[in-house]
């Protein structure tokens, strides 16, 4: 049986032109798909160059809580049960007990609801009194003076602590309302004299008096 060879040698011009054609699509497919590497065609070159954020991780909301509030400074008015009387503390406040002959007192006070239910008090400033006594003697209050007073309805939730905004500085002389216009007023004796700050709100007094020691 023969076998039957290709020739060998030399091909005809058109096999080369095959070859040279398929080689050619080869490159021509290389450099298109180099070109889209680099040119990127759709993205901006802002895009390109922007780092990479990472999606902002989701949460829930923190669920409100009841947190103290402080007295207001200008006039409120709430809607709500006044509050009994009874279920209302409060509290008079100094920020010492001792004080240097140059410190003056800072004088506040806090209310707290210690019944069960939400409820209203007037707690402006046209309801606070700070009494300073010593003994059975007054030496001042704070409305012999007092300017601009306001009515500010708070709600005082059952448990949570409502303290005044801005304590009032105390400057250690008598008060009297024939002496609100006076440069200067009489101070009060020092030298370890004992001095005791009653408040009230709203007609409620405070069940402790604060100390204060001026030297």
């Amino acid at each position: 049986m023969s076998t039957i060879k290709q020739p060998v040698g030399r091909q005809s011009s058109r096999v080369y032109r095959r070859r040279r054609f398929v080689v050619g699509l080869g490159l021509l497919a290389v450099l298109v798909i180099l070109f889209l590497i680099i040119v990127q065609p759709g993205v901006s070159k802002g895009d390109a160059d922007a780092p990479k954020t990472p999606a902002a991780a989701t949460s829930e909301s923190p669920t409100p809580t009841d947190a103290a509030t402080t007295i207001p400074e200008v006039a409120t008015a709430v809607d709500g049960a006044a509050c009994d009387p009874s279920a209302v503390q409060v509290a008079a406040i100094t920020d010492a007990t001792k004080y240097a002959a140059d410190a003056l007192p800072q004088l506040s006070l806090s209310l707290t609801n210690i019944g069960t239910t939400d409820c209203v008090i007037n707690a402006g400033n046209a309801k606070q009194v700070f009494t300073v006594m010593s003994g059975e003697d007054v030496y001042w209050t704070s409305t012999d003076c007092q300017t601009n007073p306001i009515d500010a309805q708070v709600t005082l939730k059952p448990g949570v602590v409502m303290p005044l905004a801005t304590p009032i500085t105390w400057d250690r002389s008598r008060s009297a309302v024939n002496t609100c216009e006076a440069e200067t007023r009489t101070a009060v004796p020092a030298g370890g004299a004992s001095y005791y700050l009653n408040v009230a709100v709203d007609g409620i007094k405070a069940a402790a008096p604060a100390l204060m020691i001026l030297k």
